[in-house]
């Protein structure tokens, strides 16, 4: 019994460690993102650049909806290569239409940040705008 909760202790503990450096690194992120696009950045916002990137039409001005839009493509380009979704084709006007190929299991918020916090810090590293400390 003692040893069962030692492991689950230590279990919790690596877990814990783990979420400090996914954190370290998206604040070295998103203070880079400030840089060049200005203070106050949130995840969000860092979504719906993803999304302008990915869309391909340069900066202007988007609507509510097209935000939306803008952060559901983001959603479906970083989780991509975790094989949730693959990409289908642009539309008539440019926008991007992706196909669900597996549900995502059932997160809870903090699992769900985890995941979206890691695959925008992948995406940001493999379209080489990122580099970690030590790489």
């Amino acid at each position: 019994m003692y040893f069962e909760i030692y492991k689950i202790n230590l279990l919790h503990k690596y877990i814990l460690i783990m979420d400090i450096k996914l954190q370290h690194k998206f604040l070295e992120l998103t203070k880079q993102i400030e840089a060049d696009f200005g203070e106050g950045i949130e995840t969000e916002g860092i979504m719906v650049l993803i999304g302008i990137q990915e869309l391909g039409q340069g900066h202007k001005e988007f609507t509510k909806d097209e935000k939306i839009n803008l952060i559901h493509i983001a959603t479906c380009t970083v989780l991509e290569p975790y094989g949730y979704y693959k990409f289908k084709e642009n539309d008539e006007d440019g926008w991007p239409h992706f196909d669900i190929i597996e549900n995502l299991p059932p997160l809870d918020n903090r699992q769900q940040e985890h995941l979206m916090k890691e695959a925008v810090l992948a995406y940001f590293r493999n379209n080489e705008y990122y580099v970690e400390e030590g790489e």
